[in-house]
């Protein structure tokens, strides 16, 4: 892991839905939810060893019958990242690509959270990502 520190952190975008409100909420039947997630994890360079890494997450809850959104969560969690210089390039990818989402996640997971407990639906919080087996899944396909 090539030595890094993370200048800021911030929300960058986010967008809540549940189109489907108020009718879920009068919904008598018991069906099965969903959840699909989706994480992709973008990287801008910029000088002096400074890189923006954006952690781009999708959160989409859909009922089993009828494919209905329950509720659609898409964010972009951004940290402002200072590297010392680092020769190989491979170490340097996955800093940037396992170490420093590792890192932004938790506020992330939180966010989460408190959106859907804020949004009349039980609180929903996702499980950690090993972001190493990420890194490691995409270099097998390539």
């Amino acid at each position: 892991m090539a030595k890094f520190n993370i200048i800021s952190q911030f929300l960058k975008d986010i967008s809540f839905e549940s189109p489907n409100v108020p009718e879920l909420f009068f919904k008598k039947e018991n069906t099965q939810a969903k959840i699909e997630i989706n994480i992709d994890i973008q990287i801008k360079g910029a000088e002096n060893n400074l890189f923006m890494v954006d952690l781009i997450t999708k959160v989409h809850s859909k009922l089993d019958e009828g494919d209905k959104t329950i509720f659609l969560i898409e964010s972009t969690y951004s940290g402002l990242v200072q590297m010392e210089e680092e020769k190989d390039e491979e170490v340097k990818k996955r800093t940037l690509l396992i170490d420093v989402p590792t890192m932004l996640f938790p506020a992330v997971r939180a966010l989460v959270t408190r959106l859907t407990a804020e949004s009349g639906f039980p609180a929903f919080t996702m499980q950690q990502v090993d972001f190493a087996r990420l890194y490691e899944q995409k270099n097998a396909k390539k």
